[in-house]
C-alpha cells in the first residue's frame, strides 16, 4: 500500500513514516520541505496522486500571529479533504486529541481548532478515521507546558496518561485498512507531568531541578486529560519508556 503522510517532518509524522515502512508500506512524505503548502494547497493534489490512503499528522499553525487559529485549521482540513477526493484517495486517517470536546476547553483556541477539523471530516463524504490520542510521553519536554534554562526546568502540574508516539504511529498506520472506526488511545499509567519530566531528565543524567508550577488552565491538574471511557490503553508504561530514552553508552 502507498500511504501519503502529511506533516511528515513533525514528531508524529516521523514516527508514522517509520511505522509504515516497518509494516511494508511505501510512503509519500508531504511537508513544506517537499514543496507542499497546506495553507494554500500548493502541490497538494499532485503530491497525493497514486496514494491509496493519507495520514494527516500535521499541526497547521498559521504563519501570521494575527490569523484566526480555528479558521486556519478548519480551512486546512477542508483543503486536505478536497485534495484527497480530487486525487482519488480512498481513506483519510486524521490524528486528533482525546477530550477536545470537554466544555472546559471551550475557550482554549487550540482545542477549538482541533474540534473544527473533526467537524469538517464529519461533514464530508470522504471515508475517514479519526484517531484521538492522549498526550505523548515526548510531551515531557514540550514548550507548551515546560520552560527550561541551564539552571532549572519549570513544568506545569498537569495530570496526564501519556502514550508513546511510536504507539500512536502504529495505530495510525493500522487504521488505513480494515474497519472504518474512530479510535481513542492513551497509555497505561497516570502520572503528573513534572514527575514524567523528572524521570526523563534523570534517565539522561540531567541533574537540573524540576519545579512544578500551576497550570494555565486549572482543570489540567485535575484529570481532564486522562483517558476517556472506552479508550485503548497501549504500552509501553512510563518506566519502560523512560528506560528506552537513556543515552547509548
Amino acid at each position: 500500500m502507498k500511504i501519503a503522510i502529511i506533516g511528515a517532518t513533525g514528531t508524529a509524522g516521523r514516527a508514522t513514516a517509520h511505522a509504515a515502512r516497518q509494516a511494508g508500506d511505501s510512503i509519500i512524505e508531504l511537508s513544506r520541505g517537499t514543496g507542499v503548502e497546506l495553507h494554500t494547497g500548493a502541490r497538494l493534489v499532485e503530491a497525493l496522486h497514486g496514494a491509496d490512503a493519507v495520514i494527516d499528522t500535521s499541526n497547521p499553525f498559521p504563519a501570521s500571529p494575527d490569523a484566526d487559529l480555528v479558521d486556519t485549521f478548519r480551512a486546512t482540513t477542508t483543503r486536505v479533504v478536497e485534495a484527497c477526493q480530487r486525487a482519488g484517495v480512498s481513506r483519510l486517517v486524521h490524528l486528533s486529541i482525546c477530550n477536545i470536546d470537554n466544555p472546559v476547553f471551550d475557550e482554549f483556541d487550540y482545542y477549538l481548532a482541533k474540534r473544527a477539523q473533526e467537524q469538517v471530516l464529519a461533514a464530508s463524504s470522504l471515508e475517514h478515521v479519526v484517531v484521538r490520542s492522549a498526550q505523548w510521553m515526548e510531551f515531557a519536554l514540550n514548550p507548551g507546558a515546560v520552560t527550561q534554562d541551564e539552571n532549572e526546568v519549570r513544568v506545569e502540574d498537569w495530570l496526564v496518561q501519556p502514550i508513546a508516539v511510536d504507539e500512536v504511529a502504529r495505530v495510525l498506520v493500522e487504521s488505513v485498512i480494515g474497519e472504518v472506526r474512530d479510535r481513542q488511545v492513551a497509555g497505561p499509567d497516570q502520572i503528573r507531568l513534572p514527575d514524567l519530566t523528572r524521570a526523563l531528565l534523570t534517565s539522561r543524567n540531567d541533574q537540573r531541578p524540576v519545579i512544578a508550577t500551576a497550570p494555565s488552565l486549572p482543570a489540567l491538574a485535575d484529570g481532564v486529560l486522562l483517558a476517556p471511557t472506552g479508550a485503548e490503553l497501549l504500552g509501553p508504561d512510563v518506566t519502560t519508556w523512560v528506560q528506552s530514552q537513556r543515552p547509548v553508552a
